[in-house]
């Protein structure tokens, strides 16, 4: 134990150099780091959902909800806005061959007496003054095939007809194709022809729209074969919002990894003129990874912020995300969907940062690295320190009273039977010999973390820093990591 303190201390000295980062706009003037670190871009668009598909939607899109009452969806609409939303994407506008929109190609969806769900939203987002892409699916259902001639006609003819009801409607500014077609290893030809074929109709009903596709596969991208990047600059669209497939959990630990992929897609988006928007995957799931057969609920917010981090610092130039609507809830909404309580409190932490929150902004630092070199979201970093079950202390550097906060960094890997201690002790004393409790906090809980792994964080703040020794205590129940950033 005397060996693993001693290696912990070691690696924290070379982090409280960068302690008064947070102070200064989250850019570390220590001398030992080099670059600004950016302003966390917040989620400014959505996608929105209208039919039940299957089980991934029991709870972002439940049945026993009218999915079709215009009051709903202003009142939805109204909610985004309130939290920032510039953009609606529309994922889809028919299913099954009935249309959410006044169509004359098919039956609709809706009753006839009542205004549709998609004029509601138009209608609601021009008054809030929101932008919104109308998507040219579902030709048939969610499995759309663009190799189908029929398919692919049809999304043409729904193109027509919607740019004929919504294309000189105030909030109409764009196209989104859901064509959500394998980026990696390397975007197929028949992709790029296909969404091209997209794009030049809706250039010619619609000159002034906005295009944008979603695709996903970065995650097995193969960005040094030289076609990678000849396949995206062939592609007429203006805007690709990449999936960045943390949800979806591609990968076993994916977000070190989509750290340097971002920036290898902005060294390609940089030649192309093609704006490059990050589409953060904001959900988990209930039951199987990856399955239909299981829902989508809320992740917990720490993991998204480190999305909302890995994007900015990548280069996106905006964040979207699959999904905000029917999936983080307000609390004072008359119409409440998404995952009982979990849906209301991503809502109350993501609002939290937006408006400055201590912890969430010292969570945000952490990620972006203002505090200096910290330990990833892969257990297999040198810089995790493990203990096992058991009571264990850690001695904390003293910085002379000059900060009173100290934030703790800890490693949330269910799936690996790492889970942080449920609450943490802190310690003053004089002498090294008799201590006092100085502050317990609670670790965060959400039970919405089977499938991820990412950095929990307790942060002390307010406490007397000014005795000689602190040390925080704590109990683990299975297996625990910790990389603690003292006196930020």
């Amino acid at each position: 134990m005397k060996n693993l303190i001693l290696a912990f201390l070691v690696a924290l000295a070379a982090l409280t150099s960068c302690g008064d980062a947070g102070k200064r706009g989250n850019v570390c003037n220590c001398g030992d780091c080099s670059a600004e670190v950016k302003e966390t871009l917040p989620v400014t668009g959505t996608f929105i959902n209208l039919p039940y598909q299957d089980v991934r939607n029991k709870y972002t899109n439940p049945q026993f909800i009218d999915h079709t009452d215009p009051q709903m969806w202003a009142a939805k609409v109204r909610e985004m806005h309130s939290m920032g939303m510039e953009y609606l994407v529309f994922m889809s506008v028919a299913n099954e061959c009935r249309a959410y929109y006044p169509s004359k190609l098919m039956d609709w969806h809706y009753p006839s007496w009542r205004q549709s769900p998609v004029d509601a939203i138009m209608d609601e987002a021009a008054k809030c003054g929101m932008k919104v892409f109308m998507s040219t699916g579902w030709a048939k259902d969610q499995d759309d095939n663009l190799r189908d001639p029929k398919i692919k006609g049809r999304q043409i003819q729904m193109m027509e007809e919607l740019a004929g009801i919504y294309g000189d409607h105030p909030a109409m500014y764009g196209w989104y194709l859901p064509v959500e077609d394998c980026f990696g290893p390397v975007l197929t030809d028949y992709a790029v022809e296909a969404v091209n074929a997209l794009t030049a109709r809706a250039r010619e009903l619609t000159p002034s729209a906005k295009i944008m596709i979603s695709p996903y596969g970065i995650f097995n991208s193969d960005f040094e074969d030289p076609r990678y990047e000849q396949q995206i600059a062939r592609l007429t669209v203006d805007i690709i919002a990449y999936q960045d497939e943390i949800g979806c959990v591609r990968e076993r630990y994916p977000l070190p990894r989509l750290r340097e992929n971002w920036k290898k897609l902005r060294a390609i988006h940089d030649k192309t003129g093609i704006q490059m928007w990050a589409n953060c995957e904001s959900f988990a799931w209930e039951k199987g990874t990856n399955d239909r057969s299981s829902a989508l609920i809320p992740a917990p917010y720490s993991r998204f912020l480190a999305q909302q981090v890995a994007a900015t610092a990548g280069g996106a130039e905006k964040i979207i995300s699959f999904i905000f609507c029917g999936l983080v809830e307000d609390p004072s909404s008359p119409y409440q969907l998404g995952q009982p309580h979990w849906s209301q409190e991503f809502h109350k932490e993501y609002m939290a940062w937006k408006n400055g929150s201590m912890y969430w902004k010292a969570a945000e630092a952490s990620y972006a690295g203002a505090y200096g070199p910290a330990a990833s979201e892969d257990p297999s970093d040198p810089r995790w320190t493990f203990y096992e079950k058991g009571t264990h202390e850690i001695a904390i550097p003293s910085d002379g009273g000059k900060a009173g906060r100290l934030l703790v960094r800890m490693l949330n890997s269910h799936k690996d039977g790492i889970v942080p201690p449920s609450k943490i002790f802190l310690f003053t004393s004089e002498d090294g010999h008799k201590w006092s409790l100085a502050a317990v906090k609670d670790s965060p809980v959400s039970p919405n973390t089977n499938h991820d792994a990412f950095v929990d964080y307790v942060l002390f703040d307010g406490f007397d820093a000014s005795a000689p020794y602190m040390k925080i205590a704590f109990t683990v129940e299975a297996k625990a990591a910790f990389d603690i950033l003292a006196t930020i």
